[in-house]
């Protein structure tokens, strides 16, 4: 697990994430724990070097003018396979404490993105110069690392994979040519402590759980949604 940040307030998130995942079994190496300039394409190369399985840029958001936007949202190279499920946990947890969630973006110009050979998601946590994700980030820090931890641990957990596996499977339990009725099943499936995301397709969406390297531990997974009510069936997608 690679876990990176260039905000003096990020670092002390950082850190309590990385603890919370050690806690947790998940190896975990930072790109930096002091208040030192790295470069872009520096923590991508450490990435690279350190053959880590993940990437997870950490970092707060900004705009031109105070108070005009608020939430957080997750940048990844391409929205989909195991760096999509990154943002949509992540973005997930962080929206149960009280950020907006503001979404995926693919942004494959950024080096942290596009330099990693492994699985890279960018994390913004809220925006610095908005008094309402200030207040969140103030007053819920340990609850605020936990969810960061938690997206990247059900990720992790889920995936199971490294950089160089070049195929993941997912469970899918429904398919919508309007988003707002894949929006009530993800809900409903969140509700049910379910974790899942959304994945466009042509026309349609999909409300799609996990993403697996092993097909019988997605077999396990799917026979348990099944049982809980759930419609589903095992698919297989290209891995980034």
């Amino acid at each position: 697990m690679e876990i990176d940040t260039k905000k003096n307030d990020t670092l002390s998130l950082v850190l309590a994430v990385g603890t919370i995942l050690e806690n947790n079994g998940v190896d975990v190496l930072y790109t930096r724990t002091t208040d030192v300039y790295q470069s872009p394409n520096e923590k991508a190369g450490i990435a690279n070097r350190s053959d880590a399985d993940y990437f997870i840029s950490i970092h707060r958001n900004s705009s031109p003018d105070p108070n005009t936007y608020s939430g957080v949202e997750t940048l990844v190279y391409r929205d989909s396979g195991i760096p999509a499920v990154f943002a949509q946990n992540i973005n997930n947890e962080l929206a149960r404490i009280g950020f907006a969630n503001l979404g995926t973006e693919e942004r494959p110009n950024l080096a942290v993105l596009r330099g990693t050979r492994m699985p890279a998601a960018l994390v913004e946590v809220g925006f610095i110069n908005t008094d309402q994700d200030n207040q969140i980030f103030d007053l819920k820090f340990p609850e605020m690392a936990q969810a960061i931890a938690n997206g990247i641990m059900q990720t992790v957990q889920g995936a199971d994979v490294t950089a160089n596996e070049a195929v993941v499977y997912r469970i899918e339990m429904g398919m919508f040519r309007h988003k707002k009725n894949a929006e009530t099943l993800a809900a409903n499936l969140q509700e049910d402590g379910i974790s899942c995301y959304i994945e466009p397709q042509g026309s349609y969406f999909i409300v799609c759980h996990g993403a697996f390297a092993d097909k019988e531990r997605a077999r396990e997974m799917e026979e348990k949604l099944f049982l809980a009510g759930y419609e589903t069936r095992i698919t297989c997608v290209g891995e980034q």
